[in-house]
């Protein structure tokens, strides 16, 4: 995976990102050969590990100082409320099965 492109599908400009870039593409990376039990990813995966950073990258919020607020969980106008429900620690579980379809054609058995 070529972090120009990821930098280009997810509109970032500058080299002030680069290192979580990085670091977005060797998870993701590490998640489907762990999944599929492979050593290298092959060329047919690709454009599917970038779909995977760029869900990784957008919902995980890299970067943020802060912890991230999960979903809202109500809303009230008068006064302005807005409730948080917590942060959502299963994205990469969950992301995973997202994908878990186009990753099963790739995976093999594995012996531990």
């Amino acid at each position: 995976m070529d972090p120009e492109t990821l930098k280009m599908l997810l509109g970032i400009t500058g080299t002030d990102k680069d290192l979580l870039i990085k670091f977005t593409i060797e998870d993701v990376t590490e998640t489907i050969l762990n999944y599929c039990h492979l050593s290298a990813l092959p060329g047919s995966l690709i454009n599917t590990a970038y779909r995977m950073a760029i869900d990784l990258y957008r919902n995980e919020c890299l970067g943020s100082a802060n912890a991230t607020q999960g979903p809202v969980s109500s809303i009230s106008e008068g006064d302005t409320t807005t409730s948080w429900r917590a942060g959502d620690t299963t994205f990469t579980s969950g992301l995973l099965k997202n994908y878990r379809s186009q990753l099963n054609r790739y995976r093999c058995m594995s012996w531990i």
